[in-house]
């Protein structure tokens, strides 16, 4: 019976290629986007997974307010609260801290003892963590003993991968690493332990930590300073709770923590907030200030999944549509068949089998489809995912879940509407389909062309949004700037490594194509997280309004072009600037409460938190410090001389490979044996956008794929509908009907179901994707045109697709079509 069954289906399937390719590579496309996004989101979704507990584990964020207005959120907070909270609440099993002065700093590691000479390398992936962090977290060890492997002050674990690159085929345990550090420290710590090396899905990346009491051997008063301390903000907590822990109730005891460990905070009108966020949850749902890397976002996520179940669901309605269109083909076969005895459940069992077979076919495609587009989904979503997923068990059970799913919901509807055809009626040639079957089909289309002109739509925003803000002035010219990292071998005290610097610089500007030379502690594209209260001098309390602070040296502004709006700006002819000065941007002057930018010149204002007092000796113009997501910022400017972290060089060269060949060398002499490492800001500020570039590009990938797969489902409605008017064609063409006369005839009704479905999915469109900009500072308004140019392409691609079976009907001999009346 089976049997039998399957071989019928194999001779549908060759008696009817054109359909049968048509159904197949319909449904595999659509499996085979399916299956890509689902890779996708369950990578995005699977951060920390491998963590044991992880669903015990919380991260404590901060938020600070001035005067009750947000000043920040932070994913760092006290070096005290780890230990505050397990010590006065119960419910909290264990903490563990993380210094991310790796995120901040440059490191040198050196294996001294290497031969035939030294081995170093320059690292930022590395933390200062707790002795309980390896435990909590459950990273697997490799060598050594993961409770007691951070215990000790000097010491430190390592990834396996490095514990290659430093030692080889060696033991590395007990093994010395020189660490040198920006901030003219340098340590000789112990190897303790090494880790198997971190899976990509973990927002928390390194390759070294070093054991946390290695700090307290840097300062006076370290433990105070790093252990119990509520001043500093720049820890990362993490908490284990008790199992059946009440995370609400947790967390509505922590106001009275604050309380009693940092009880000045009101005095200022400040008010400090502990938070608990799920560890599951961080790198799809946090954005908050000093987040160890940029995270995901749950949006994207959730919209590319929909656009996956979307495309799925419209290559199995294609398969409904293509399946009934052929009914006039499939009628005479299925009078045969109920005449010489078959059943209607037999008749239902053919065709399930039937589809069974297409679908399982199509499966196994989409699964080539899958294979051979992995590279280049890879490189458009930014993900590294491998072919490992084809022996998943969970991928294995969602390729039966399609074969499944597509088997029934594809099959049971064609499988019923042609097993109930009357047999007289069918061997005559003339059957009838109920109107809710026809308005059924229709509705689908409609479906499916709403999709296609809201994903043209989408596709467009995202891209004008993007393009808007690349193109943006963010305030400074940030084109032709190159900048060069800190080194990070550099003289070992402060006076050499200032005189370094001016070594550098001096070098540089010989070059007449070099415009000038600026080092600071930041860079546009890089957020300064360092925020003050500032009033005028003898203001009121609550006059004081929070500010960004920032620095400049004397040739910051002329190489970043910014404009001095009132006063004048940081100069060496002002020796005092760096000590009692300050500059406010036009945003900052007004905000502290001058009306006009010549108003704030002159004037002294009031720092509380650092008992200083700057005089204001000029105003500039606003700018965007990141990207145009965030709202601009007010900030003031303090003057430094050798701020460290960056130096900034603005270039007016045709030979750009021979001024970067001229600062390297300039490089060179003044910092020997440190790499040259650069890049040109316009390109690292603009990786602020990545993950909309990302978005864009995937959008519009499964955009192009989705209209495309929308079509065969436009060209088997088409073909259906054609076939039911076969007789009226011939009429027609026998009173002397044109060609084209006849297929516009045709497509009129397939027209009007597109434009229906512009009119539904324009509002539809312009909702989802205004919800979509409302996240961004500065954005777009999104034109009218779009929608009009999405519909017209829809238009555009339905007459196309109707065409081809419109003009194939129409040149068709009448004589055919009339034979049986």
């Amino acid at each position: 019976m089976i049997r039998n069954l399957i071989v019928t289906a194999f001779r549908s399937l060759r008696k009817n290629k054109f359909f049968s390719l048509l159904n197949i590579f319909g449904l595999a496309m659509g499996m085979a986007v399916f299956l890509l996004i689902a890779q996708y989101v369950r990578f995005e979704r699977s951060y920390e997974a491998f963590i044991p507990d992880a669903g015990r584990i919380y991260r404590v964020t901060l938020a600070s307010y001035l005067n009750n207005d947000l000043v920040f959120e932070s994913a760092e907070n006290y070096p005290g609260a780890g230990p505050a909270l397990k010590r006065e609440l119960g419910e909290v099993e264990d903490y563990a801290r993380l210094y991310n002065l790796g995120y901040k700093n440059n490191v040198i590691i050196t294996n001294r003892e290497a031969q035939p000479e030294p081995i170093a390398f320059k690292h930022r992936r590395f933390l200062y963590a707790d002795s309980s962090f390896l435990m909590m977290m459950g990273y697997p060890m490799l060598k050594g003993d993961p409770v007691t492997a951070l215990a000790e002050p000097l010491t430190a674990v390592i990834s396996e991968k490095y514990a290659r690159l430093y030692f080889g085929d060696q033991d590395p345990i007990g093994k010395t690493l020189l660490m040198e550090d920006d901030d003219f420290n340098n340590e000789l710590v112990r190897v303790t332990g090494v880790f198997k090396d971190l899976p990509p899905n973990t927002h928390l990346k390194f390759d070294v930590l070093f054991s946390y009491k290695t700090l307290f051997g840097r300062f006076e008063r370290a433990p105070a300073r790093y252990d119990q301390s509520w001043q500093r903000k720049d820890m990362y907590t993490f908490i284990r709770v008790k199992p059946g822990t009440d995370i609400a109730a947790l967390a509505a005891k922590f106001p009275g923590i604050i309380d009693k460990y940092s009880p000045g905070l009101g005095e200022h009108n400040r008010k400090d907030v502990l938070a608990l966020q799920p560890l599951k949850s961080i790198h799809l749902d946090s954005d908050l200030s000093e987040e160890p890397e940029t995270n995901g976002d749950s949006r994207i996520v959730f919209f590319l999944g929909l656009i996956g179940l979307f495309v799925l669901i419209i290559a199995w309605i294609n398969y409904v549509n293509l399946s009934t269109a052929r009914a006039v083909e499939r009628s005479r076969e299925v009078g045969v068949r109920k005449v010489v005895g078959a059943l209607k459940g037999h008749l239902i069992n053919q065709f399930l089998v039937e589809s069974a077979l297409i679908n399982l076919i199509a499966v196994l495609l989409a699964l080539g489809f899958t294979l051979i587009a992995l590279p280049y989904f890879n490189n458009i979503s930014g993900l590294s995912l491998d072919y490992s997923y084809l022996v998943r068990p969970w991928f294995l059970a969602l390729l039966l879940g399609l074969w499944v799913t597509g088997t029934l919901l594809s099959g049971i509807y064609p499988a019923l509407v042609l097993s109930s055809f009357r047999p007289i009626m069918v061997l005559k040639g003339r059957f009838k389909n109920s109107s809710g079957g026809v308005l059924l089909r229709k509705g689908l289309v409609v479906l499916q062309f709403m999709t296609s002109v809201g994903l043209i739509a989408g596709t467009f925003v995202i891209y004008r949004q993007l393009k808007y803000m690349i193109n943006q002035d963010i305030g400074m010219d940030i084109d032709q700037v190159l900048v060069v990292e800190r080194p990070g071998i550099a003289p070992r005290d402060r006076q050499a490594f200032n005189s370094a610097i001016d070594v550098f610089r001096a070098e540089t500007l010989k070059d007449p194509s070099i415009e000038g030379v600026s080092a600071s502690v930041t860079i546009p594209g890089k957020q300064r997280e360092y925020k003050s209260g500032v009033k005028r001098l003898g203001a009121p309390d609550n006059e004081e309004v929070t500010v960004r602070l920032n620095s400049m040296d004397y040739d910051f502004q002329d190489v970043y072009k910014m404009k001095t709006i009132a006063g004048r700006a940081f100069g060496p002819e002002f020796p005092s600037d760096p000590d009692t000065s300050v500059i406010l941007t036009e945003s900052a002057a007004r905000l502290i409460g001058f009306e006009k930018p010549e108003d704030a010149i002159g004037k002294t204002l009031a720092v509380p938190q650092f008992q200083w007092n700057p005089i204001v000796v000029g105003v500039v113009n606003d700018y965007h410090q990141v990207s145009l997501k965030k709202a601009l910022d007010p900030m003031a400017f303090y003057c430094t001389l050798y701020g460290g972290e960056y130096y900034s060089i603005r270039l007016h060269t045709a030979d750009l490979p021979g001024t970067i060949s001229h600062i390297r060398q300039s490089w060179e002499k003044a910092f020997p044996g440190n790499p040259f490492e650069h890049f040109f800001l316009d390109e690292y500020f603009n990786r602020q956008y990545e993950n909309e570039r990302k978005f864009g590009k995937l959008f519009t990938t499964f955009a192009v794929l989705a209209i495309l797969i929308g079509c065969l489902g436009l060209l088997g409605l088409s073909a259906y509908t054609i076939a039911q008017r076969t007789k009226e064609i011939g009429v027609r063409k026998v009173l002397g009907a044109t060609t084209a006369g006849i297929t516009a005839l045709l497509a009129r009704d397939f027209l009007r179901l597109v434009l229906i479905a512009i009119v539904i999915a324009t509002p539809l469109a312009w909702w989802i994707m205004n919800n979509w900009l409302q996240d961004f500072a500065s954005r777009i308004s999104i034109p009218w045109w779009i929608f009009a140019v999405s519909g017209g392409l829809a238009v555009v691609v339905a007459f196309l697709t109707v065409s081809f079976q419109s003009v194939k009907a129409a040149l068709a001999n009448p004589a055919e079509s009339l034979k049986n009346e």
